[in-house]
């Protein structure tokens, strides 16, 4: 037990050195400017996932393009795309890659500036992160796999539905870009043959600081930072008179108010549970004849979030989750389990540098983004490739992260169903080569989460679908080498992630985007 004891403080001394001292680092890839191979501007007919109508959002009417209002803000707009200086162009050079791929990094950054799980008080009890006062410690969240998917999964649908929105008002109203009504105006990125207003960077800004500010809230100074360079940004490139950009962020904050209902109401609140409720999910397990799982931390630590399954999924009902969760995993007793505990030892006892290499690029544990980051990262690598417009590039993370959120409610009702113990419990010459994770084995998450993802992003980039299928399996296989998951837990999160992933490929199939 020594060894969860350092690995806790050093979680400890890496919160403050994270959460107090060190600023968040941005990612400046040198992606090229967004030069979409395709405008997407039909997209304002396009399904959402949960805002519903324009009507619920008012946007008035612009100035028209010859009035003495809008020619004003044309000549402060020439003012303003000249003589810029060097943070002017390091900014601009930052945000023409693409709002929504530079938002999806900024979530990343702070889902891993958060992935570390509180240090125990002096009565060996441990605290719990506050959304009511957030800087204290341990400061909120703590965002560990379920919360970080849920997390990815409304923000990108927050950008989805309020791009779609955007795109319905600029085919409404039709008002040029600045460089189209006056074309001595200087550019400083590549045109776009879209209306202008609303602004779709403003939207999308507007969209992510209203959702993350509820997901995030001790980094709001931050978000509020990034989203004031990015509408500035629009604005020294010569891309949007101030006008688009007003609009475009009240929008964005308007749709992003729709989705923070119905987050405020999904059942997250109460997925923590009690002592009650946990005892409750041992004895259950104990009746059933069956090793109930427990925490290998001293003190031992609750469970993670063990009613997470109850969460109300995105893209399926909940009556749905029962019958999509999968039979038992092999009795403790059975000679199935004889063979997968067998299996297990063997690759602990003899491991190799590439199995190796494969748990440590898999881990995504305490101080990362976590698996579905990691897929995300991987989506990115890829979606950067198309050419896609901003709306499309929502689209896309908006259908892999409702999967990975709703594999993240359907992994976690699984393993507090069954709450079957980890393989070193039930043999401890299992010496595991990986962090052992505070909750149950039955389903594997990382399983779950790549089967999910490997199915929509083969649906979405179909000449990389076997790509991806290999890196779930690896992903999955990963887990066991580690020593901390049972063959049968690799395979059924594999096969109900792929499920998962089939909504939202049936989802996508009648968004109308394709």
């Amino acid at each position: 037990m020594k060894k969860f004891f350092i690995y806790i403080s050093a979680c400890f001394c890496a919160y403050h050195l994270v959460s107090c001292d060190k600023e968040i680092e941005e990612n400046n890839a040198g992606y090229p400017a967004l030069q979409p191979q395709k405008t997407d501007a039909n997209a304002g007919n396009w399904s959402t996932l949960i805002a519903t109508s324009p009507s619920d959002f008012p946007v008035p009417a612009p100035q028209p393009t010859n009035s003495t209002a809008y020619q004003q803000e044309l000549q402060e707009l020439k003012g303003m795309t000249t003589n810029l200086n060097a943070e002017q162009k390091r900014i601009i050079n930052y945000w023409k890659a693409g709002s929504v791929l530079r938002w999806n990094e900024i979530m990343r950054e702070l889902v891993a500036k958060h992935n570390l799980p509180p240090y125990q008080k002096e009565d060996n009890t441990y605290p719990v992160p506050s959304a009511a006062n957030p800087f204290a410690y341990p400061i909120f969240p703590f965002s560990n796999p379920p919360y970080a998917a849920r997390a990815y999964a409304y923000v990108s649908v927050a950008q989805y539905d309020a791009l779609v929105m955007a795109h319905h008002f600029k085919s409404e109203f039709n008002r040029p870009a600045p460089y189209q009504v006056d074309n001595s105006i200087q550019t400083a990125i590549p045109k776009s043959e879209l209306a202008a207003y609303p602004s779709e960077d403003a939207v999308i800004a507007g969209a992510s600081v209203e959702m993350m500010k509820l997901l995030f809230p001790a980094d709001l100074e931050y978000l509020k930072k990034m989203a004031e360079e990015e509408k500035n940004y629009r604005l020294w490139s010569g891309a949007n008179v101030k006008s688009d950009i007003v609009a475009g962020d009240s929008l964005g904050r308007w749709v992003a108010r729709k989705i923070i209902q119905r987050a405020k109401t999904d059942g997250m609140g109460t997925a923590g549970g009690n002592p009650t409720l946990w005892t409750k999910l041992e004895d259950d397990c104990k009746a059933k004849g069956e090793t109930p799982w427990y925490s290998l931390e001293t003190p031992k630590r609750p469970p993670m979030l063990p009613f997470f399954g109850n969460v109300k999924p995105l893209l399926f009902g909940t009556e749905t989750v029962a019958t999509l969760r999968p039979g038992p995993p092999p009795s403790a007793t059975s000679e199935q389990m004889k063979k997968e505990l067998d299996e297990i030892l063997n690759y602990t006892e003899n491991p190799t540098r590439d199995r190796m290499r494969i748990v440590n690029y898999w881990a995504d544990g305490v101080g990362t983004y976590t698996p579905p980051g990691h897929w995300n990262a991987i989506a990115t690598e890829e979606f950067v490739k198309k050419g896609y417009s901003e709306v499309r590039w929502a689209r896309n993370y908006a259908l892999l992260n409702a999967s990975l959120m709703d594999a993240a409610i359907m992994c976690w009702n699984t393993k507090y169903y069954y709450f079957n113990a980890r393989p070193c419990q039930l043999n401890p010459k299992i010496k595991t080569l990986t962090g052992v994770p505070n909750f149950p084995a039955y389903i594997s998450g990382h399983s779950t989460f790549s089967g999910a993802a490997a199915t929509v992003l083969g649906y979405l980039v179909p000449e990389k679908a076997a790509d991806f299928t290999a890196m779930a399996q690896e992903a999955s296989n990963s887990r066991m080498y580690g020593g901390i998951h049972y063959r049968a837990d690799c395979q059924a999160g594999l096969e109900t992630g792929n499920k998962i992933g089939n909504y939202a490929i049936n989802r996508a199939k009648t968004d109308g985007a394709d």
